[in-house]
């Protein structure tokens, strides 16, 4: 195809015998010991499955390989190398080897394992490993499938990247060039305009959510009570039981119907979504209108519904989306185009915006302005400048304003701003809950204790999310479990109420919703508080309950049951956060553990318990998220206390470290299992080893400057290569090798430009071709259209299309000796879509993208490539 040249060290493909099967080195291959090594770590890991020797399975390897790849192997060579390593490879059998292959290579059925597809659940995965070795099983005939790996051994080829780099091509330059600088005066009001538009909207959406769950919530619960109170005097608790868990059931039905036939990217707390998002993959359906009025509405249903559940996690969703839409200036899934803000119509400038927004949210949801900054650098955005610091801590601080002044006119104390978040953890005095220096080992006690329950919690859910991909893939199904489970949840509070014999006084109590039971008159059952309230009311009766609300049986029991209710809920398809199940449970052994501080040693610093469940719910929520800076800064703000920021910190320190051991944080860990390519801040540390060369995907499609029509049309047609950016070189008519790079084009920017039949017949080559401008492609941002959309004559094949005004011409490169932490680094930092690699002569060898790097990772043994899978 003209204008098309697979770049690459190798011309052409070298057959090789290894292990019973064919194996082809691919055009652009590494050199002969790497691939080697690659296929030799292959067959060592498939080996230690089996029980095989690696020490015969390499001679085995190599004595079946032809000489060139038997010196990529081992370093030597029988026919051609000295006498003694000749002697060394025939006193070794390869009899190992055989019985290798033979073992690994048959069919085995009861060896299969099913691994679902992201887009399709419950269906195989079709694996394109697109590595430098390419086994070609499907040639010979196999009864049952190729046994492929769970999700979280693969990245998936469906995710693409964000252009996190703006291409500086002529139309980019000219523009930049005719903004003087009131006009840049003004397009940086317009972000602090926007920023305050972001904050506002954020905190009223927030406002919604509270009041609507306040009232539902309110009602169910007055219901239930009622209904409670009544069958307890005359008998029939049953009916009671079957009223609360079908009200429960009924609600997370319609709240679980919406997200998984609706708009299934709305499920869960969003925070793993909008981490990806900010980290440069593209999401899809991530930050759409319809996604933010399924989450508000998802997260109210599963709140009200009953579930081990918070609202504020959404909200960082919800702010992130909103931000995203008012920073265009229009709505694609209305289809209204409002005219404003098209400057900002590009990755980079979206990125900022929807970073503000989930700062926004995070302020909203607790009442920390600072603590959301933090935590959109720490967790969120992955590019970071001192003025982008400014507008979303403004952002933040409107949020929290907006909230604020809301909630009290709603509440009755306009002129008090007594609601800053949607959870208010309540003032701590130093007085009376105050701490002193021996009690900080005790602290730092109980954030181990914190990281190992956050790390049991996250093991668990890791089963259960791979028991639901595996099994609860149909939208039905997973619309049954979440009743299910909101059944269970009323099923076990009703049971815990029931056997509960711990009666408090109700006078001086704050319960809102007393049960007696079978207390004694005056007195209500202090399980139900646990239970029979809204997650975020039960934290803050844990914090400043008066010292002998709870008796330690009542916590236990709690603590050991809403942990396991937390962990099943989390996942379901609901939209629902971890927040707050993290810091109830968090509280609740942290109560128990002051209590029986008390009981173990008398003195006056024992004598509150508030402090210590505190404590408990920063170490059980830092164990599970794993977040440090940005949560002791959100506790401290939803405290209103800085004196607790120091132990706060070192527990949070504390469980980090201890989870950390062994596994995972829970949003690092899900997004693992999504297989999405995920850049960490660092490069794997043993990867020094590795080269841009062995990283580097080849061959590389190329387009000439000035290319044919019909060339651009077939290869952005081409459904097996897919790819979204091709390298601009000057080809030499008289050699078949690519020529020196001259640019880079987007298949975004293509698409416009067949588009618009920016184009000119081939005999008419002086003519000046359409001209176009950077609205153009403003306006078909972000949704282009799929190149089967665009009809192109024949004719119109046949003619020119001059790439020299559209292209970048100065796109990153690296050299193909560079090591794979410096082309990392590089990638990471600029965030970069494509990275071209280049020999000393500057023409393309190979194309460095996210997956390329994102399939390199520190395992347990090691560092780790991971398959790529077309899910």
């Amino acid at each position: 195809m003209p204008g098309v040249k697979a770049a690459g060290g190798c011309g052409g493909q070298d057959p090789a015998w290894a292990g019973g099967q064919l194996l082809r080195l691919p055009a652009g291959s590494p050199a002969p010991r790497a691939w080697g090594n690659r296929v030799l770590g292959r067959a060592r890991s498939a080996a230690g499955r089996r029980g095989v020797s690696s020490l015969c399975l390499c001679w085995g390897a190599a004595t079946s390989l032809p000489c060139p790849l038997r010196a990529a192997f081992c370093g030597c060579c029988p026919s051609g190398g000295s006498g003694r390593a000749r002697q060394r490879w025939e006193s070794w059998d390869s009899l190992s080897w055989w019985l290798w292959c033979v073992w690994e290579l048959t069919p085995f059925p009861f060896s299969l394992q099913f691994t679902p597809s992201l887009l399709r659940p419950g269906q195989l995965s079709n694996v394109d490993l697109n590595e430098d070795v390419r086994e070609l099983e499907t040639e010979l005939p196999r009864p049952y499938p190729n046994e492929i790996p769970h999700n979280e051994k693969l990245l998936s080829l469906k995710y693409e990247s964000l252009d996190y780099d703006n291409s500086e091509n002529q139309l980019f330059l000219e523009e930049e060039r005719r903004i003087n600088h009131a006009a840049f005066r003004t397009v940086e009001i317009k972000r602090w305009v926007i920023c305050a538009m972001i904050g506002i909207l954020t905190g009223l959406v927030a406002c919604f959510i509270d009041i609507v769950v306040e009232n539902l919530a309110g009602l169910k619960y007055r219901v239930v009570k009622d209904n409670i109170d009544k069958f307890t005097e005359k008998g029939g608790l049953s009916f009671s039981l079957l009223l609360w868990a079908t009200l429960n059931a009924s609600v997370v039905m319609v709240g679980s119907v919406i997200v998984a036939f609706i708009e299934p990217v709305a499920a869960g707390s969003g925070i793993p979504q909008i981490k990806c998002y900010l980290n440069g993959v593209k999401i899809p359906h991530v930050v759409r209108l319809k996604t933010l009025v399924i989450k508000v509405c998802g997260v109210i249903l599963s709140v009200v519904g009953g579930l081990a559940v918070g609202k504020e996690g959404p909200m960082i969703h919800s702010g992130a989306v909103i931000a995203a839409g008012i920073s265009q200036g229009r709505s694609t899934s209305l289809k209204r185009d409002f005219k404003i803000f098209e400057y900002f119509r590009r990755d980079t400038e979206k990125r900022d915006f929807v970073s503000a927004g989930a700062a926004a949210g995070v302020s909203a949801a607790f009442g920390a302005p600072v603590g959301g900054v933090l935590f959109s650098l720490e967790e969120g955005a992955s590019f970071w400048n001192q003025f982008l610091t400014w507008r979303i801590f403004f952002a933040s601080m409107i949020s929290t304003f907006t909230l604020n002044s809301v909630l009290s006119v709603y509440h009755g104390n306009a002129w008090d701003l007594s609601s800053p978040g949607l959870i208010n953890f309540g003032r701590f005095d130093n007085e009376k809950m105050g701490y002193t220096i021996q009690e900080i080992p005790i602290f730092i006690f109980m954030g181990v204790v914190g990281g190992i329950l956050g790390a049991l919690f996250n093991a668990l859910n890791y089963w259960l999310t791979m028991f639901r991909i595996r099994y609860i893939h149909r939208p039905c199904l997973q619309v049954i479990e979440a009743m299910l489970v909101a059944a269970v949840t009323a099923a076990v509070g009703f049971v815990m109420i029931y056997c509960s014999r711990d009666c408090q006084p109700i006078q001086g109590s704050t319960v809102a919703y007393p049960l007696q039971l079978f207390c004694a008159d005056g007195e209500y059952n202090s399980m139900a508080t646990a239970f029979f309230n809204t997650p975020e009311k039960s934290v803050v009766n844990l914090f400043h309950d008066p010292p002998g609300s709870y008796n330690p049986m009542t916590l236990g029991m709690f603590t050991l049951m809403y942990f396991f209710l937390a962990c099943w809920t989390y996942g379901l398809t609901v939209s629902a956060g971890v927040f707050i199940p993290s810091l109830l449970i968090g509280a609740a052994w942290g109560r128990l553990f002051g209590i029986s501080l008390s009981y173990l040693t008398k003195g006056s610093i024992w004598a509150d318990p508030g402090k210590y469940a505190l404590m408990g719910a920063a170490a059980q929520l830092g164990g599970i998220v794993r977040m440090t800076l940005s949560l002791t800064v959100i506790m401290m703000e939803a405290t209103g206390n800085v004196t607790y920021g120091f132990p706060i910190m070192l527990v949070l320190m504390t469980a980090k470290i201890v989870g950390d051991y062994f596994v995972e944080g829970l949003y690092d860990m899900h997004i693992q299992l999504q297989s999405v390519p995920f850049l960490h801040w660092e490069a794997p540390v043993t990867s020094h080893s590795l080269t841009a060369r062995e990283v580097m995907s080849t061959p590389v499609t190329c387009l000439r400057r000035i290319e044919r029509v019909g060339t651009v049309v077939d290869i952005l047609s081409d459904t097996s290569s897919n790819h979204n950016g091709f390298p601009v070189v000057e080809s030499n008519p008289n050699s078949t090798q690519v020529a020196g790079l001259r640019g880079l084009i987007l298949r975004s920017q293509l698409i416009v430009l067949l588009k618009h039949k920016v184009f000119v017949e081939r005999a008419n080559l002086s003519l000046v071709q359409r001209r176009l401008k950077l609205k153009d492609f403003r306006d078909a941002y972000p949704r282009f259209p799929p190149i089967q959309s665009i009809h192109v004559s024949q004719d119109e094949r046949e003619c020119m299309i001059d790439l020299s005004e559209f292209m970048n011409p100065s796109p990153y490169t690296v050299p193909q000796e560079a090591s794979l932490p410096r082309v990392f680094k590089l990638f990471r930092a600029l965030g970069l879509r494509h990275l071209v690699v280049v020999d000393n002569r500057n023409e393309v060898v190979g194309m460095v993208t996210r997956k390329d790097l994102a399939r390199y990772r520190l395992g347990k043994e090691g560092l780790e490539e991971l398959s790529l899978a077309q899910t």
